[in-house]
């Protein structure tokens, strides 16, 4: 605590360690604990009960929007190229933006390509996999359903996945949107995790969740779904 700021630590002094918060409340307490002047986001952590073997992954597009639109690539050649193109990609290409990738450039938030692309696009695998980028069936960003793949992005269908020690962090709003709309997109993104808690698993499936904005601190909410 010694390292943290006077503003950090007096909202983290408002903050019972000890309770759980209903989401309500949680929500709330974030906005009365804000102390930057900036539009914060606010973020979920789900700490999940899961064996070595289990994965955790899927999109989700939430009800109420609030991030700045998706600069969308799309991997594709011929009538597929111009599908994307029509469809409203914002970068389109196959091997001209594999070689611009391979030159630095990274200027685009997500990629989208044809399965008949990537076994070129494959070779840029150290490249996106650091930016968690690489177009994937499961996410479905390797597809010939490019009208599909792209309008949901548009609409802000966003990825999340569990890390090797089982938690998911995900952002789910931000600070200046109302509680009501929060509420309903931490709501919509509980569901859709409890949905990929994995057949085999006994017991518990979700440990503990906490939500924070950007710079506050966080707050442990009560769930009832397992």
């Amino acid at each position: 605590m010694s390292k943290k700021g006077k503003k950090y630590i007096a909202a983290f002094s408002k903050v019972d360690r000890s309770k759980f918060y209903n989401i309500e409340d949680a929500i709330s307490l974030l906005k009365e604990i804000k102390f930057v002047k900036f539009d914060e986001t606010i973020d979920i952590s789900i700490n999940l009960n899961l064996k070595k073997n289990h994965t955790v992954r899927d999109t989700i597009v939430l009800p109420n929007q609030f991030m700045k639109p998706k600069r969308i690539l799309v991997f594709a050649k011929g009538d597929r190229a111009d599908e994307a193109r029509a469809f409203g990609a914002t970068y389109v290409g196959d091997d001209d933006l594999i070689n611009k990738i391979k030159s630095g450039w990274d200027e685009f938030d997500v990629v989208v390509a044809t399965p008949d692309m990537m076994k070129d696009v494959g070779r840029l695998g150290p490249i996106l996999g650091k930016r968690g980028l690489m177009p994937n069936p499961k996410t479905q960003t390797v597809t010939n359903n490019l009208k599909d793949a792209i309008n949901s992005l548009k609409k802000g269908r966003t990825e999340f996945r569990a890390n090797k020690n089982g938690v998911i962090s995900f952002s789910f709003g931000k600070s200046s949107m109302d509680n009501e709309k929060i509420k309903e997109n931490y709501e919509e993104f509980i569901k859709e995790v409890i949905k990929k808690r994995p057949s085999d698993l006994k017991g518990a499936f979700i440990d503990s969740i906490y939500i924070s904005s950007t710079m506050g601190p966080s707050i442990k909410v009560n769930f009832v779904w397992r």
